[in-house]
């Protein structure tokens, strides 16, 4: 019973980020709008940890899972993408370098505040 009240919950914030989602025109995806929901309701107290923290490990662990369908999708895809390539491997590799390098100059930051408190 304990999981059927953690699945409900963490579904209840991603079903009222699909409602904000529909309400607010702007370019963001609901999933967005859910993990920001639960994230405020997390640290705010609204939602203790406890309340979600098996399902949300559970989850976690079945998340190669879900990939499979997006790889399923690449492989029906490839006459289009092996068309271009290089221009996708270009874009992946730029990318990668460029989320690897924020999140380590945001990381860096993060403990240099945390030293100085």
């Amino acid at each position: 019973m304990k999981y059927v009240k953690q699945i409900t919950l963490i579904l209840l914030v991603s079903f009222i980020g699909e409602f904000i989602h529909s309400v607010i025109p702007l370019p963001v995806p609901a999933s967005i709008y859910g993990l920001v929901i639960m994230l405020a309701a997390l640290m705010s107290g609204i939602i203790k940890v406890s309340s979600v923290k098996e399902t949300a490990a559970f989850l976690i662990d079945i998340m190669p899972v879900m990939f499979i369908p997006a790889a399923a999708g690449l492989m029906t895809s490839w006459p289009i993408i092996k068309q271009r390539l290089f221009v996708y491997i270009f874009l992946t590799v730029v990318s990668f370098a460029v989320v690897m390098t924020v999140s380590g100059r945001v990381t860096q930051r993060v403990i240099r505040m945390e030293k100085k408190k």
